[in-house]
This record gives structure tokens, C-alpha cells and sequence, in this order.
């Protein structure tokens, strides 16, 4: 038993720190661009109201400054997405189809919006019709099973887990290509005691968060 939570332990810490990852690059790019408004500030603020300091605003309008500034301005935006080839810019994210046989009432409607609310947040590609788009994510939903993590004695399942498996299959359509045609799994837990309708909704829920986080990470960091 010690094994599994071990296990459950170090598949939840890799995940987080991949998540950590796609933060630490959103963090580093609003640091950047926040530090370019002050400068702009400051130097409006020295070159117009300021008329004894103009000598030193006049600094900044070197080359090598102005080069160094705009430096630091285009690595705001490249640590964002910075896995992501430069020929790709935007992606198709299709209706998931759900082929489980679960029958989990919206589960594809669920995991179609949280995928697609995932790239709009990280913001690497921008997620446009196909038509449009550079690259295309095609999700099948492959199964979702319910099953006992944690069993006490005389055989009483004190917490059961969900776990919801998708195929996925990512194309450039620029250099028309399949990147990657691929599994992915992850998966929620919950009390088996109480409002189990409710634990169970939100252990879906949290499985569906993470498995379409780790598609997202596919996708940007698979490179």
C-alpha cells in the first residue's frame, strides 16, 4: 500500500512541476514587460519634464542601449511558448469524441472546453479554426474507469479513483506532418463516504484538468 501512494506521490509532483514550468515562463515574461512600461515611464518623465536631466535620458538613445533594450523586449515574448516552432502559430482544437462507453453525461463537451481553455490561457498558439490554423489536436476520449485506491480492513473501500485516457493525434499542417500520435492518462480521486455523487463529479473534473494539461504540454514542450 505504501508503494501506491508512493507512486500516486511522485506522478502528482512531476506533473506539478511540468505545470511550474509553463508557469515560470508566463512569470518571466509579464516581469519583462512590466520592467519596459517603467523604463518608458521614466524616460518620458526625464526627456519632457525634466529639461536638466535630458543629458542623461539622451544615454538611452544609443545603439547599443536601444539594441539592449529591445533585446530584453523580445525575450518577454519568447519564453512564452518557447518550445513551439516559430512556423507555427496557431491550432485547430476539433469536438473531442468520446468512445469510452462510460457514459459520463457532457464528459466530451467537458474535456473539449477545458483543452481549449488551457491553450487560450498559456497563450503559446492561438486556437483558431482549421481552415486557419497551422497545426491541428485530434482527441478521442479512450476510456474512463472507476476503481479502488485505498482498501481497509474487512475489505471496506474507503476512496475509489477515476481515470480518463485519451488518444491523441498532433498534426503541422505547414510542413504537413504528424508530430506526435499518441496515449495520455491521468487521473482523480475521491471519498467513498458522503455526497459520493458530488466527490465523484469533482474527481472527474480534476482528472479531466490534468490529462488535458498534459496534452497542452505535449503539444509546446514536445519539441
Amino acid at each position: 500500500m505504501t508503494n501506491k501512494f508512493q507512486i500516486t506521490k511522485d506522478k502528482k509532483r512531476k506533473t506539478g512541476d511540468e505545470r511550474q514550468k509553463l508557469n515560470n515562463r508566463h512569470s518571466i515574461s509579464v516581469w519583462f514587460f512590466g520592467n519596459w512600461n517603467l523604463f518608458v515611464i521614466y524616460y518620458l518623465r526625464f526627456e519632457f519634464y525634466n529639461p536638466t536631466q535630458r543629458t542623461f535620458a539622451k544615454i538611452f538613445r544609443t545603439p547599443i542601449i536601444v539594441s539592449l533594450i529591445l533585446l530584453l523586449v523580445g525575450c518577454s515574448y519568447s519564453f512564452t511558448g518557447s518550445s513551439v516552432p516559430s512556423h507555427l502559430k496557431s491550432i485547430a482544437i476539433p469536438f473531442c469524441t468520446d468512445r469510452s462507453g462510460s457514459g459520463e453525461p457532457g464528459m466530451a463537451d467537458n474535456f473539449t472546453s477545458t483543452l481549449i481553455e488551457h491553450f487560450i490561457s498559456d497563450n503559446s498558439l492561438a486556437v483558431t479554426d482549421k481552415s486557419d490554423a497551422d497545426s491541428f489536436l485530434e482527441c478521442t476520449i479512450t476510456s474512463i474507469s472507476d476503481a479502488p485506491t485505498v482498501i481497509k480492513g474487512g475489505e471496506n473501500v474507503s476512496a475509489r479513483r477515476i481515470t480518463i485516457k485519451a488518444h491523441v493525434v498532433y498534426k503541422d499542417f505547414v510542413k504537413k506532418k504528424t508530430v506526435f500520435d499518441k496515449s495520455f492518462s491521468n487521473y482523480g480521486d475521491y471519498e467513498n463516504e458522503g455526497d459520493i455523487i458530488s466527490a465523484r463529479s469533482n474527481a472527474i473534473k480534476a482528472a479531466t484538468d490534468l490529462i488535458t494539461e498534459d496534452i497542452l504540454l505535449g503539444v509546446v514542450s514536445n519539441w
